[in-house]
């Protein structure tokens, strides 16, 4: 048999669910040539023994754009098995154009990376090569700020028309579907009708809308049923990123939801989701603010003003306000837990409260994102156990809603979320061990799961064609070792990872090699 490497003596889990098999793979170039006894084939040797041997991981929610561009390792990634790396939630690299052009350049980048391309093909095709395979959704940003920029309005019907085109295009060369985050302006700005308009152009293609939807608090069963919505009347395909229940008063709600999500499914509606494994969230601090201050992109020049700085203020402590108010939700400044962006401007590790510099935090709050537009903070505000219920249910997949970084400068000059390191690694080993998961199913949701919703050929499970995207662990020693105060430590159990049949991961330690590739939807 001709092969080019050898995984000998591992416990093979497809990805497809069924349960493992003692078996080798063998790889010839970046597929993999055989799955069974391959003692004939005269190539190196990978040990698998003791090991389970399974796919690459797909993370179906990352950030990683920015810092692959600066470390093109993703070994945060890498050392829990990742291979696939997903972006586009609300905002994608491209299609930037129009109005959007100008908003966009003029926004601080991350490490002052790149953050536009004319088109998101034309990104994709400048970071290939990274440690990672790559793939994305057109922000529904990218889609209505080419015309409207920041404005808080509905499109014009030429204007609809016009970003219906651009979407088009961007499907036709290979873009996932449409990610939208609407508790952000100024995607929080588009209307159920334009994102009906955005999903009929994805239905055509086969595509997938994706969302961060409304709202995950009060409104959380109106928002899920928004998107229930927007797939019934177009036939598209739709998934909930990272599904909670924001705030213990509506924790409740969750039960609901699902309810509603099977009645969905149960109608022959193709809803799926995803989570992470953790009871706090992360986003921008300026996200606290509600999106009417944010109208126009002018949210630090409004804070100059006194009595605009408290009627901020105000509509954060208003429960009434119609908007995802995620500092009431966290339970005030005490559940708000300042990550930095590497600024000496805040410690990283204290809370909110903990930075204030007089007596009322908010006052801190917007000093804080008026000084650092991008600053990172952890919220609590979900329940783990919803969360493990949500897992269990068999539409639910994984991923981290985080970049992929190193454990090293300059990634360790500020903090990050714990999940940045560990999301995958937490599921696969104490999830598992602890039965939220069986373990061939655990690995399911992480592979051929997301690769059918992404429509990704070849990638998400184990058989002969198929891409040599690899994972072999220790099911026994896999653990997430990243915690809030102490977030940059690797995960452990990974001991070889391979992506497009070159190790990224050999004998649990790195290789430095970049095989990773662009990923397109399957037309």
């Amino acid at each position: 048999m001709s092969a080019d490497l050898v995984l000998r003596g591992g416990s093979v889990l497809d990805g497809t669910g069924t349960a493992a098999r003692r078996a080798d793979v063998a790889i010839a170039g970046d597929r993999i040539e055989a799955i069974g006894d391959v003692r004939d084939a005269d190539a190196p040797v990978l040990d698998a023994e003791g090991c389970v041997v399974a796919p690459g991981f797909i993370n179906v929610l990352s950030h990683a754009y920015e810092t692959l561009q600066l470390d093109p390792r993703g070994l945060s990634d890498i050392y829990q098995g990742i291979t696939t790396e997903i972006f586009g939630e609300g905002r994608s690299m491209g299609p930037v154009t129009g109005r959007m052009t100008d908003l966009a350049a003029a926004e601080p980048p991350l490490f002052g990376m790149r953050t536009s391309w004319p088109r998101l093909d034309d990104f994709l095709t400048d970071l290939s090569g990274t440690g990672l395979n790559i793939g994305s959704f057109v922000g529904a940003e990218n889609l209505r700020m080419p015309f409207a920029g920041n404005e808080d309005r509905p499109l014009t019907d030429d204007e609809l028309t016009a970003a219906c085109a651009l979407l088009d295009e961007e499907l036709t060369a290979g873009a996932l579907g449409v990610g939208s985050a609407l508790i952000y302006a100024p995607g929080s700005y588009a209307s159920t009708e334009e994102l009906i308009a955005y999903a009929r152009v994805l239905a055509k293609h086969d595509a997938l809308y994706i969302s961060h939807i409304r709202s995950e608090s009060a409104r959380l069963v109106e928002s899920v049923d928004e998107l229930i919505r927007i797939a019934r009347e177009t036939s598209a395909r739709a998934e909930i990123y990272h599904l909670k229940a924001s705030g213990q008063q509506n924790w409740p709600l969750m039960s609901t939801v699902l309810e509603r999500i099977h009645q969905a499914r149960a109608e022959g509606l193709g809803i799926t989701a995803d989570i992470y494994p953790y009871d706090a969230g992360s986003t921008f601090l300026s996200a606290f603010i509600p999106p009417r201050f944010h109208e126009g992109g002018e949210l630090a020049a409004r804070f100059g003003s006194p009595s605009i700085r408290e009627e901020i203020k105000a509509a954060i402590l208003d429960p009434r306000q119609d908007w995802e108010n995620l500092y009431l939700g966290s339970g005030g400044a005490e559940g708000i837990l300042l990550l930095g962006v590497g600024s000496a401007s805040v410690r990283p590790g204290q809370t909110l409260a903990e930075a204030s510099r007089g007596p009322d935090p908010l006052d801190t709050l917007l000093d804080l994102v008026a000084a650092e537009p991008k600053l990172m903070v952890a919220e609590f505000t979900a329940s783990e156990a919803d969360t493990r219920r949500a897992l269990k249910q068999p539409w639910v997949s994984v991923c981290t809603d985080s970049e992929a970084i190193a454990a090293e400068a300059p990634f360790t000059d500020t903090s990050t979320h714990p999940r940045t390191y560990g999301a995958f690694a937490r599921v696969l080993g104490p999830w598992v061990r602890e039965g939220v998961l069986p373990l061939e199913e655990a690995v399911r949701r992480m592979t051929s799961l997301p690769a059918s919703n992404l429509r990704l050929v070849d990638r998400g499970v184990l058989r002969p064609g198929a891409f040599a995207d690899v994972a072999v662990f220790d099911p026994a020693a896999v653990q997430d070792n990243a915690t809030y105060l102490d977030p940059h430590r690797y995960a452990d159990g990974m001991r070889h990872v391979l992506v497009n049949g070159q190790p990224a991961l050999q004998d649990g330690k790195p290789t430095g090699v970049l095989a990773g590739r662009a990923v397109r939807r399957a037309s």
